[in-house]
């Protein structure tokens, strides 16, 4: 059986990564999608273990000693994090794992897992990108002008990946992505691995 992979999936905010991953979920219900662990308080109708892993502080630093996380962080004085071992007993059941974190959080991951997949989503514009952060509505305007600046440099770091999904529509980001991982279980080794085991 072949081993699944880390898909890393980064992008500004305000691109519609979760609305393109709900949609690749849906299209490949054999992924998992990495639920990440954190210290804060769980919110009304969050479940743990779905929405988060929700641990204590001595918990949490516990794991860090131990090496059980991908990558972690800390952010407005709680700790984020991807635990090593829910990641890890999906690929060993063959399903590839997709990994919604921000920049830091790839370089982290790809420090451990070099054969980690990193995909940037971009908009297919900056005017595009303020339109659909503004009609959010949940931020200010010098708070959606702070986020098209950290979105400008974030940018900058997106030829580091190994691919770039511009997401002019869910449909189109969708197939995209749905293409980037049936080619990359397409890759000599693997599939020479999957001739010789038979």
């Amino acid at each position: 059986m072949r081993r699944g992979k880390i898909f890393i999936v980064s992008g500004p905010s305000g691109v519609g990564k979760s609305t393109v991953l709900k949609a690749l979920l849906e299209k490949r219900p054999d992924l998992y999608f990495s639920v990440s662990a954190t210290t804060r308080e769980p919110r009304h109708g969050e479940i743990d273990g779905v929405h988060y892993h929700f641990l204590n502080v001595d918990t949490f630093r516990e794991w860090i000693a131990k090496d059980e996380f991908l990558e972690y962080a800390e952010y407005v004085g709680n700790f984020y994090g991807t635990p090593k071992k829910y990641v890890d007993l999906a690929m060993n059941k063959g399903r590839d794992v997709i990994l919604d974190i921000e920049i830091q959080g790839a370089i982290q991951v790809c420090g451990k897992r070099s054969d980690a997949v990193r995909i940037f989503i971009a908009p297919p514009s900056w005017p595009e990108l303020e339109r659909r952060l503004t009609e959010r509505g949940t931020d200010s305007p010098e708070k959606i002008q702070k986020r098209l600046l950290r979105a400008k440099v974030e940018f900058q770091t997106a030829y580091t990946y190994d691919y770039f999904v511009i997401n002019d529509s869910v449909e189109n980001a969708v197939e995209e992505l749905d293409a980037i991982m049936t080619a990359e279980h397409c890759k000599p080794k693997e599939r020479m691995e999957i001739i010789n085991s038979r």
